[in-house]
């Protein structure tokens, strides 16, 4: 088996805070809580460590760390763990977490695919073919999954604004 080149901690460094942010974001959205979120963000960059991708350019950089994270929170999601706990009641929702509404959490509230794909093209400017590719769909489902969260968002946004 042929050894794996040793990557720089200065280089390994650079690309998780280059990355870190994105990675946040997406499990964020997809988890919807900060302790989640932190869970696999740390998992992503544990995974990226043990196994030290070649990266052709800093879009395939992005690319592989947007791929794991949304591969580790649909593990997290089926998980036999995940499935035995209960959500905390409401009020037990730390306020920085239960703060109002806003768009992003509007987006937090709709299907996980579409919202992964909402924030894919909005928050992280991705075109079609990229979020094709890192959510492993076709990009007429992007497109259709894209619409539909649009139409979902003015629904629930318009709904806010009147109460």
């Amino acid at each position: 088996m042929p050894q794996r080149k040793l990557r720089n901690d200065d280089v390994m460094t650079a690309v998780i805070e280059r990355n870190a942010a994105t990675v946040y974001r997406i499990a964020y959205l997809r988890t919807g809580n900060t302790h989640d979120a932190e869970d696999i963000m740390q998992e992503v960059f544990v995974r990226f460590i043990k196994s030290a991708p070649e990266f052709e350019s800093t879009e395939h950089e992005k690319a592989w760390f947007i791929r794991v994270a949304v591969n580790r929170t649909n593990s997290f999601f089926t998980s036999a763990w995940r499935r035995r706990t209960v959500p905390l009641p409401e009020e037990d929702i730390p306020y920085w977490e239960n703060n109002g509404i806003d768009v992003l959490d509007a987006v937090m509230r709709l299907p996980k695919d579409i919202s992964t794909a909402i924030h894919l093209f909005y928050y992280e400017n991705m075109a079609i073919k990229e979020i094709s590719d890192a959510m492993s769909k076709s990009e007429s489902a992007v497109k259709s999954l894209l619409f539909r969260g649009r139409k979902l968002l003015r629904i629930e946004l318009s709904e806010e604004q009147s109460e």
